[in-house]
């Protein structure tokens, strides 16, 4: 997609007893752009104009500004990254995709996720309607669930939702060697505090790892890597990963077996409890036929 800019709302200021700084005064002034974080990412992307000149985050208000408020209008590019998406929930203000393995969620790629969602959501109708996007990451070798955001305040308010630890998600990997029952690890992850719960559902005997696991996971932070490095910390690496693993104990031939399983979070609009449950893909299946979400 690509976009073009479109005045949305305008307000005059009244007269201030103290000059206040734009990025503070404009803060709930806009109906389509009400948090402090949007204010300011407006200001600097050009998008707020004070007397018909491009604010900056350093300019005060006295009173009598015409400020107005422009925002991105979404287009279709001629150029799009062709990839099928099984769409799991979506509605004007965000959507949940089951994401394969094999394929980024984001970055300089062409395919990418992002780039494929634009031929597989539909555009929100609201106001403050953005190009979809993601609002957090899975690993490339990892499938599973992945929550999109449809606009503007539903971007701050699942953002903030996860920087809170108010989004419950859910992962299944099947670990090799042998590991305990249940635990809590928190070795730290990139020097930073890192904690993730385990449980270890069924378990199958192996030639070559001695045991196969299929386990539950539960992470406490969102560190990068932090599942598998944890894993790989306690001596129980997910079977497939390339990156962490025990020397000779390397499987090559179906990938990252780490799925994310489910989400559970408020709905920014309805308040309603939410929660999307994704079922293990065949691989995992393959190993143990005898479990069911």
């Amino acid at each position: 997609m690509k976009s073009t800019v479109k005045l949305k709302e305008k307000h005059i200021s009244p007269l201030q007893e103290t000059p206040i700084r734009l990025q503070e005064y404009a803060v709930g002034i806009f109906s389509t752009n009400p948090t402090k974080s949007g204010i300011k990412k407006a200001i600097k992307k050009g998008l707020v104009l004070v007397n018909g000149k491009v604010a900056s985050t350093a300019l005060y208000i006295v009173g009598g500004e015409t400020i107005e408020l422009y925002q991105e209008e979404i287009k279709a590019t001629d150029k799009q990254f062709i990839f099928p998406l099984e769409v799991v929930y979506e509605d004007d203000f965000l959507a949940v995709i089951f994401k394969p393995s094999g394929i980024v969620v984001s970055g300089n790629s062409f395919a990418t996720i992002n780039n494929a969602l634009e031929q597989n959501l539909k555009i929100s109708s609201l106001k403050d309607a953005v190009i979809p996007r993601a609002v957090h990451r899975l690993d490339y070798p990892t499938s599973g669930l992945l929550l999109i955001s449809k606009t503007n305040e539903t971007t701050h308010y699942l953002s903030k939702l996860f920087e809170e630890k108010n989004i419950s998600k859910t992962y299944h990997a099947i670990t090799i060697g042998q590991m305990n029952n249940s635990g809590l690890i928190d070795i730290p992850v990139d020097e930073k505090e890192s904690k993730s719960e385990f449980k270890v559902l069924q378990r199958i005997p192996s030639k070559k790892y001695k045991f196969l696991n299929l386990v539950e996971l539960n992470p406490k932070t969102g560190r990068r890597h932090q599942l598998r490095k944890h894993l790989h910390g306690i001596g129980n690496p997910i079977l497939g990963d390339k990156e962490y693993y025990i020397e000779n104990l390397i499987s090559y031939g179906n990938g990252l077996y780490l799925h994310a399983t489910s989400l559970n979070f408020v709905h920014p609009s309805t308040k309603e409890e939410m929660k999307f449950t994704k079922e293990l893909p065949k691989k995992f299946r393959r190993l143990f036929p005898n479990f069911s979400l």
